[in-house]
């Protein structure tokens, strides 16, 4: 993985000291909430309903054992024994004090961490798949370019007050993991004929209270010109980008104004004044970034190991681990295992305890080379696991609670904080997760659904992706009471979509029957094996609709 040179860790240090001096002046009272709100966002510190939150970033989701270790010792420290993995690939702490903000930060810098823009109207974290660089079905390492990226946006003066804040990703595979069209800018990695790397840019994408899927603008870009393109992409929504409603100040807004078309006009004629310039990428500059992510030293290994097929044959809740949760690496007798952080009632979605965390660097480097991987479902991978001995760690893993085989499944909810902390929250997602999960807590008839996807949001500002869940959640407000309205038909990856309303919002106490019910219509519709999205877009949205509300009638 990548490590901090000089300037970065001149630029981290100074950023703590300089946030460090921040933070004295506001509680001094020589700086007020109104200036120092700015200050604090960008250095990913939010004001929540019961405690200050913290949101530690993480590029593109990658992290070693070490930095993981601090993470646990932060959480121990400093909250109340856990953090919160985010679906931006971050960690958040929720009970942080203001005055412990800048000891936190520095003691981030001293594993080449920070929380530098993970808030704030400017570029957040880069995200991609979980699986860059081990995946079977890849076809360029996206994380080079994303670690280009992450250098050439940080602290950017020319885009730290956009209009809105602005979401990147890239994805380089036969399946899009990193829901490339749910963001701002979205890039796909591929080569030509000649075996060039090549982009395809997409923008205009976000969820939130006008969901839109990202259009694309330009393909066959040659990778050189990355940031160039990027920074014209910026550069046509700085100038034009709404900064009177902040509900129509994100990019999306302006390329449905302005047409898809005009839009990517407007970025061509930017981009002519910015092409074969200065931020024009070389082969040397991606090789140097590129040896950071090289550095494995695999066993040559045998694909089929005796003692893993014996155990497949033998334990039927291993053979069930194994297919949901564990994923073909690139190299022969590896693995890409994904730990499940969302072992049922018990433990919200993406919440990890410190000791989990110390237990999952462990396993980083005894069963890998101590690389940990964040998933934008708020689940925690193992990029590189011998098949000898997945079941070891599967033993490990079960016991520490993070061996749920349930990848995929209905219980693998993604949720939001909700309104047990958010203080924008207009409904808690917790409750309702929880709910879903000990209604459903039958693993052997989860695996008989397969794939399907629920998501949950406590408000409009979308933390819990609700629109690309196959079953999406929205809490609303009605009355100061809390409510919930469901979407179905959402999907992420290639065949992207967007769910759609299925009717009248429901109390929260309704919510685990609703998804009954939709389930209920799902086995009674389904052909054969037929994954849920599937049997919806044969039959339509109106069975289900009909089966929610069918004692209402």
């Amino acid at each position: 993985m990548y490590q901090y040179d000089e300037y970065d860790a001149i630029l981290v240090n100074e950023r703590v000291a300089e946030f460090r001096d921040q933070v004295a002046r506001r509680i001094s009272g020589a700086l007020s909430e109104e200036e120092f709100l700015p200050l604090r966002l960008q250095n990913g510190l939010y004001m929540q309903k019961h405690a200050y939150m913290l949101r530690v970033a993480i590029p593109y989701g990658v992290l070693s054992s070490t930095q993981l270790r601090m993470l646990a010792h932060i959480a121990r420290k400093y909250d109340r024994g856990y953090g919160h993995f985010t679906t931006r690939q971050n960690i958040q702490y929720n009970w942080i004090k203001l005055e412990e903000a800048p000891d936190i930060l520095a003691e981030l810098a001293t594993v080449q961490m920070h929380a530098i823009q993970t808030s704030g109207n400017c570029v957040r974290n880069i995200t991609t798949e979980q699986f860059a660089g081990v995946a079977k079905d890849e076809l360029i390492d996206p994380r080079p370019l994303a670690e280009i990226l992450r250098q050439w946006s940080t602290l950017n003066p020319e885009f730290a007050f956009l209009p809105r804040k602005f979401k990147i990703a890239l994805s380089s595979s036969m399946e899009d993991r990193a829901a490339v069209r749910m963001h701002d800018v979205g890039i796909y990695l591929y080569k030509n004929e000649a075996g060039q790397k090549m982009l395809r840019v997409f923008a205009g994408g976000g969820l939130g209270r006008t969901p839109i899927l990202s259009s694309q603008i330009r393909d066959n870009l040659p990778w050189e010109h990355l940031l160039s393109y990027v920074e014209a992409i910026l550069r046509v929504y700085n100038r034009y980008g709404r900064r009177d409603n902040k509900y129509k100040a994100r990019i999306k807004i302006l390329v449905k104004a302005l047409g898809v078309e005009t839009f990517s006009a407007e970025v061509e004629e930017e981009w002519r004044h910015l092409k074969d310039g200065p931020s024009t990428l070389t082969e040397q500059e991606y090789e140097r970034v590129a040896q950071f992510f090289q550095y494995k030293r695999y066993e040559p290994l045998d694909d089929e190991d005796v003692a893993f097929a014996q155990y497949l044959s033998e334990n039927r809740r291993f053979a069930q681990w194994v297919k949901r949760n564990v994923r073909e690496h690139k190299v022969a007798g590896y693995a890409c295992v994904t730990l499940s952080t969302k072992p049922g009632v018990a433990t919200p979605p993406g919440d990890v305890t410190a000791g989990q965390m110390e237990q999952i660097a462990a396993w980083a480097e005894e069963f890998g080379f101590g690389e940990i991987r964040v998933a934008h479902e708020q689940n925690v991978i193992l990029p590189d696991v011998r098949k000898r001995d997945l079941y070891t760690l599967w033993v490990k893993a079960t016991a520490n609670g993070l061996g749920t085989a349930n990848l995929g499944l209905l219980t693998d909810i993604i949720a939001c904080p909700g309104g047990d902390y958010c203080s924008l929250a207009n409904a808690r997602s917790l409750p309702v997760a929880a709910a879903i999960a000990q209604r459903f807590e039958d693993l052997d008839f989860l695996c008989e659904l397969g794939d399907l996807s629920l998501n949950i949001s406590g408000c409009i500002n979308a933390c819990g992706h609700h629109h690309i869940g196959n079953i999406g959640v929205l809490g609303v407000d009605k009355d100061g009471e809390e409510w919930y309205q469901v979407t179905i038909g959402g999907a992420q990856g290639m065949e992207s979509a967007l769910g759609k309303v299925i009717g009248p919002s429901f109390r929260a106490e309704e919510m685990s029957t609703v998804i009954e019910r939709l389930v209920e219509t799902f086995c009674r519709l389904r052909v054969h094996d037929e994954p849920f999205i599937e049997t919806l877009a044969r039959v339509g949205a109106e069975p289900f609709r009909s089966g929610v509300y069918r004692e209402a009638a």
